[in-house]
């Protein structure tokens, strides 16, 4: 039997116990997990939900916004380009003298481990064990040992080749901004760096090296999960190459923490290597960005509070894919597969992706954020004075929330630097017509969709002076994986291995993860529209048009999915501001001094957000109690209720 656990609630049970048909999944799988459940109503009947959020057909266009004008963005070289013409074997020996930072103290590996050991934070924390302290600094030496990296530049010099020859097979190009890598070569040396990329795939902490040493700057050292240290010699070869090995939870382990942070704050302190790690703290499945983790965040953000650093340099990178190498197996782990255990055989089992063309590959390395900028005015960095720098303190609220409203701050400038790619165009109108599409249909569509995408300020990637349709075929053949066409119209492929006879079970499957790895692309571009989504309907589920009924709407949405998508806590009407410019601008609505008015020349525009958004809203209803849980809040709540009830 199949088993689908969503926000905690086990849907295949529900069907059980509700005595639905578990076949009635087809409904299901007509639309995505992530844009979900706009069908699973209709299994769902003895709930008897209706929606009385009226959406106009988004099938005829109208109101296509003109071409707009394009913001300035980087100029991008691919790197691959002179891989190609030259040998790898000089490139990876080549000499390699990158700029450092101006305050670094120079040591090895084994000496800063012996610097965290003899620290006066740690000891302090080892003397408050209650244990005999030579067994307790002991248990930190072992602690440590598991840890730490030792970055050896012959290892890399042995990755800069494998990875080369890789690389070229993967991809069609890796492009890179070259005012990102003039920018950080600059930060590099002026203050300590915090890497913060983008986290899609395992390739992504192998490519921010590759490029780093391609460009001769100073080599990362990596926060890796410990998984990885399992793999026989991969794990060693990545210790090597510069990944430090952490636990993924550290439960109430004071002294793992304590040797952990330390460990960290003492890199950046001595300017040891640009420190990196990803913000979302694991890859994401679905393609969406991921709520920040602010654990480590805090820990690199602490020398600056204390004054141990003068400034800290937060960089945050955007890593965006043409095709995901995973993209078959994150659908698979989103329905209840097990994640299979990394290891060296399974590995050189995936060597059959070599096989498979990836498309091209952008990385954006941002505007280097100060960390004493953005405290200016809004930290009081004296209240760290009053304790001893060696005793851990608890950061105080304004603190914790100073950090937290950063690393939402960096991972939506990661959303904003993502370049994407024609086809995630195509996977949000394919996966809001399941039936399929004709292909002239869905390139008309498209190209009336890449004009809306650039008028909200989309980092397109799409060829110039090149036809809508070749592009769109373009796309359609690198993903042939995912789709299909057949007598002029295009649709989803379902995996049906030949000479096998599926169950009812399996083939709905096989349908849910084509479905779910076609999601995967199309939620790479909902930051851009989620904003404009969110007041579209509240637009129509408003009692009138004015501006203050439309925003509480608007923040009662906002409130509901603010763990759905990145909308930075406190920011909702900044966020509303940001949604009326936006449809302002592609003529969808006219703000008067009171009133918000929707324009019969944006109702295609309006009707096609609104289609973003609901199968979320047909998600949270399918998921909560019927009318109870709106209901509970009273006021605009019920209101809300009531109107999509």
């Amino acid at each position: 039997m199949l088993q689908l656990v969503i926000f905690g609630l086990d849907l295949s049970a529900s069907y059980i116990q509700f005595k639905c048909s578990f076949f009635l999944f087809d409904f299901f799988w007509s639309t995505s997990l992530f844009a979900c459940f706009s069908n699973l109503l209709q299994a769902f009947q003895i709930w008897n939900w209706s929606c009385k959020i009226k959406l106009t057909t988004f099938k005829k266009i109208k109101g296509c916004p003109r071409d707009p004008v394009l913001k300035k963005r980087d100029d991008f070289e691919d790197i691959l380009e002179e891989r190609r013409n030259s040998s790898d074997l000089r490139y990876a020996l080549r000499c390699y003298t990158p700029a450092l930072y101006k305050g670094l103290v120079p040591c090895k590996a084994s000496m800063l481990k012996n610097i965290v050991l003899q620290s006066d934070s740690l000891q302090y924390v080892i003397s408050q064990c209650g244990e005999s302290q030579e067994a307790v600094q002991e248990e930190a030496s072992l602690l440590l040992e598991e840890m730490a990296h030792r970055l050896q530049l012959g290892t890399i010099r042995f990755f800069a080749f494998t990875l080369s020859k890789a690389f070229k097979v993967l991809f069609r190009s890796v492009c890179v901004n070259e005012e990102g890598i003039q920018r950080l070569q600059q930060a590099i040396q002026e203050h300590p760096v915090v890497l913060l990329p983008s986290h899609r795939s395992y390739m992504d902490f192998l490519m921010m090296s590759y490029i780093l040493y391609t460009y001769d700057l100073a080599l990362p050292v990596i926060a890796a999960g410990m998984d990885f240290m399992s793999m026989k010699f991969v794990g060693e070869m990545l210790r090597m190459s510069g990944a430090f090995f952490i636990r993924r939870s550290f439960g109430g382990d004071k002294l793992y923490w304590a040797v952990f942070s330390e460990y960290v704050k003492t890199m950046l302190r001595n300017g040891y290597a640009p420190i990196e790690f990803f913000l979302e703290g694991t890859r994401s499945r679905t393609g969406k960005s991921l709520t920040p983790k602010t654990g480590l965040l805090n820990i690199v953000m602490e020398p600056f509070f204390k004054g141990e650093v003068f400034d800290v340099n937060l960089v945050p990178v955007s890593i965006s894919y043409e095709r995901i190498l995973e993209e078959a197996l994150y659908a698979r782990e989103l329905l209840g597969v097990p994640k299979p255990k990394e290891s060296t055989s399974g590995l050189l089992k995936a060597r059959r992706i070599l096989s498979e063309d990836y498309g091209s590959m952008h990385v954006y390395f941002g505007q280097p954020v100060s960390v004493r900028s953005l405290a200016q005015g809004h930290i009081n960095r004296s209240q760290y004075n009053l304790v001893p720098r060696h005793i851990p303190q608890k950061p105080a609220a304004d603190t914790q929330s100073f950090v937290n409203d950063t690393a939402y701050r960096l991972v939506r400038l990661q959303e904003e630097s993502m370049v994407l790619k024609p086809w995630v165009l195509v996977a949000m109108l394919l996966l809001q017509n399941p039936d399929g599409m004709d292909l002239s249909t869905l390139t008309e569509q498209a190209d009336w969709l890449r004009r809306l995408a650039l008028t909200f300020g989309a980092f397109l990637d799409w060829p110039d002076r090149e036809p809508c349709s070749k592009v769109i075929s373009s796309s359609l053949v690198l993903h042939k994986n995912l789709v299909c066409v057949s007598g002029g119209r295009v649709r989803l492929v379902v995996d049906e291995p030949s000479g096998a006879e599926l169950s009812t079970n399996e083939m709905a499957f096989n349908q849910a993860v084509s479905v779910l790895s076609c999601a995967s692309y199309r939620n790479q571009i909902l930051h851009l529209f989620v904003r404009p989504a969110l007041l579209a309907v509240a637009l129509q589920t408003a009692n009138s048009n004015r501006r203050d009924e439309v925003y509480n709407c608007f923040n009662f949405l906002w409130n509901v999915f603010s763990n759905e998508f990145i909308l930075c806590p406190g920011a909702a009407v900044q966020d509303f501001e940001e949604a009326c410019f936006l449809l302002g601008k592609c003529g969808a609505i006219q703000e008067l001094q009171q009133d918000i008015v929707t324009c019969q020349s944006g109702q295609t525009t309006l009707a096609f957000l609104c289609s973003v958004l609901d199968p979320f809203l047909q998600g949270v209803k399918a998921l909560s109690y019927p009318k109870a849980v709106c209901k509970t809040g009273g006021g605009e709540h019920a209101k809300m209720h009531e109107n999509c009830d």
